[in-house]
């Protein structure tokens, strides 16, 4: 009888398009949906989390965890700003592995670089949660000192991040810092040679444009990384992540819709975009908030040389600036058809 019950609930959930996983599924796939979830979850909740957590230990017998804590804030406020504090040992996590197996993604070169010299990887698009920009440049899960010797990666994200408690120390551990002028400046000056600064130039907006088949970049305006590259003398690699924009769907936002008015109020009070996405759960392909498992390919391009320019003229930014989306179309056009996008698609730069 409860064999039948189980068979019927199933039937009835094939109906309604619900397409469950299957029982039984090899150690490996399950340590993978583990490791991506744990990220999920912590992109998502965490940072939320541990801020809750530091307001309720001030009303327990606990409360002066909170009070140290925040004498070691203040005394570590600028640490988002000066490089991090990167461990390696927390970025070879095994974890990562099968993060980046998950999909699977693979970090793939198109040229050597030099160790001696220091480079802005610009990198595009930037998806829903950047997954493939977290595993290339805050982890060894895609082997980036293998594949670049001599090169320490750092990959830049929201100031806003580092604000909260416990989770900003967490997250630096992975060689992850902040994307602010101050820190670019810092790490292109002061921390030597061989830094490659992970940036994901279309930032918050052009999460809202991410969803399958969508190749919209948010680029035509976003020069600062241009005239701080122009400053320190860094060279500039064109990156793009095919697949990143496949891993979710979200719900129709076209320009001028009530969602995305809402979405854009949002982004300018928080200063992160809220898209509405849906991916797949741990026990079924249709819904949830698991990314889907879709080939993604990490495309290095050939670096754009900079000369060292400490006061260059809006012109000549605005000539490196072009010569990159130049670089950038060139290295999609060049690739996009290994990775099954169609002759017909091609990137459209806002």
């Amino acid at each position: 009888m409860l064999g039948f019950k189980w068979k019927d609930i199933w039937k009835r959930m094939k109906i309604l398009g619900i397409e469950f996983a299957p029982l039984r599924i090899p150690l490996e796939r399950r340590l993978q949906t583990v490791a991506v979830y744990q990220f999920t979850l912590s992109f998502l909740f965490l940072g939320f989390s541990c801020l809750f957590l530091a307001f309720y230990l001030l009303f327990t017998r606990f409360y002066y965890i909170s009070l140290i804590y925040l004498v070691w804030y203040y005394y570590d406020r600028h640490q988002s700003t000066h490089g991090g504090r990167r461990v390696q040992w927390v970025r070879k996590w095994k974890m990562w592995k099968y993060f980046a197996n998950f999909f699977p993604l693979k970090l793939t070169k198109t040229v050597e670089l030099n160790p001696n010299k220091n480079y802005i990887f610009a990198s595009h698009p930037h998806g829903v949660m950047c997954y493939s920009h977290f595993c290339n440049y805050a982890t060894e899960g895609t082997g980036f000192s293998e594949l670049f010797p001599g090169l320490r990666p750092y990959l830049l994200t929201l100031p806003g991040q580092y604000k909260f408690p416990f989770f900003r120390d967490y997250f630096m551990l992975t060689g992850s810092c902040s994307a602010s002028k101050e820190c670019m400046e810092y790490l292109l000056s002061k921390a030597g040679k061989g830094n490659v600064l992970g940036l994901v130039v279309g930032g918050a907006i052009e999460a809202l444009n991410a969803a399958p088949g969508n190749f919209r970049l948010i680029l035509k305006n976003r020069k600062g990384f241009i005239k701080i590259a122009m400053k320190h003398g860094a060279d500039v690699c064109p990156v793009y992540t095919f697949g990143e924009n496949d891993l979710y769907s979200q719900v129709p936002n076209p320009e001028g819709s009530f969602v995305r008015k809402l979405q854009l109020v949002l982004t300018r009070i928080c200063g992160f975009s809220p898209p509405i996405f849906f991916g797949r759960g741990v026990f079924n392909y249709t819904f949830g908030l698991l990314p889907h498992r879709r080939p993604l390919n990490t495309v290095v391009g050939k670096p754009i040389e900079v000369t060292r320019n400490e006061n260059p003229t809006n012109e000549e930014v605005a000539d490196l600036h072009q010569k990159y989306v130049d670089a950038l179309i060139d290295l999609f056009e060049t690739h996009k058809s290994k990775y099954g996008i169609g002759e017909d698609e091609h990137l459209t730069i806002e």
